[in-house]
């Protein structure tokens, strides 16, 4: 039996060794930086803009996810799994082939491209379109634990809400929502740190544009070619957000 556990406890030590190690040489390697790498142009405009397309990102998750997440928690109807399913597919996809897709559906030459064209919309290379990639590859995440969260508070409470005579509206705001925060919260933090670190969706559909579209994961690629230490500083940056 000890040995047993001196083997259990020695494999989760070696996991835990292989997921520290390289942040830590990570910062060990970034400390020594100088304090232009963290202040210069390029690394605040890449932290500015990641700041930025992440939280509108993670806002549009509650405004479309919420009430995807309610239907899917609470409501029976024929396609439910489809629709499930289809919420979880950003979720698995290789990021390059979301963005791959985002580009063929709302590119120049995409599905919707021409008609947009046509009332002077350009999706593509655009900070919008960085948008749309980290929304479409992170709100899953929040639909799931939206999900969760709303499957997961007690519905008597809710009937007793409704007996007092308190409208479905105000018994969702009142009893049902605080009830589920702690989940949606979680789902929250989880779509924001996963839109902020967005690469690939990003990269093929809004392209690596200064200013425009490079987020921080993008200015990183392109520091290990010009600029490590800034590539570090914003390494460093990604790791304690």
């Amino acid at each position: 039996m000890k040995l047993a556990r001196l083997g259990l406890v020695s494999v989760v030590l070696l996991f835990l060794l292989f997921l520290i190690l390289p942040l830590a040489a990570l910062i060990m390697r970034a400390l020594p930086i100088r304090p232009e790498a963290w202040f210069n142009a390029a690394t605040l405009d890449a932290l500015q803009l990641s700041l930025f397309t992440a939280s509108l990102s993670a806002a549009l998750a509650i405004i479309l996810g919420t009430p995807t997440a309610y239907v899917l928690a609470r409501e029976n109807f024929v396609g439910k799994r489809i629709v499930d399913t289809l919420v979880d597919v950003p979720m698995v996809l290789p990021p390059a082939v979301a963005g791959l897709a985002l580009l063929m559906a709302f590119g120049r030459r995409g599905t919707l491209g021409p008609t947009l064209s046509i009332i002077g919309i350009e999706l593509p290379f655009t900070t919008i379109a960085v948008v749309m990639a980290q929304t479409f590859v992170a709100a899953p995440f929040y639909v799931r634990a939206a999900k969760a969260g709303f499957a997961g508070v007690d519905r008597r409470l809710e009937q007793m809400s409704a007996l007092l005579g308190e409208s479905n509206l105000r018994t969702f705001f009142r009893i049902t929502l605080p009830l589920a925060a702690p989940s949606l919260f979680s789902g929250l933090l989880m779509t924001w740190a996963r839109a902020l670190g967005e690469f690939g969706a990003t990269i093929m559909f809004a392209g690596n544009l200064p200013g425009r579209t490079q987020t921080m994961p993008l200015a990183i690629y392109i520091g290990l070619e010009s600029n490590l230490d800034s590539a570090l500083a914003l390494s460093v940056i990604l790791v304690v957000v």
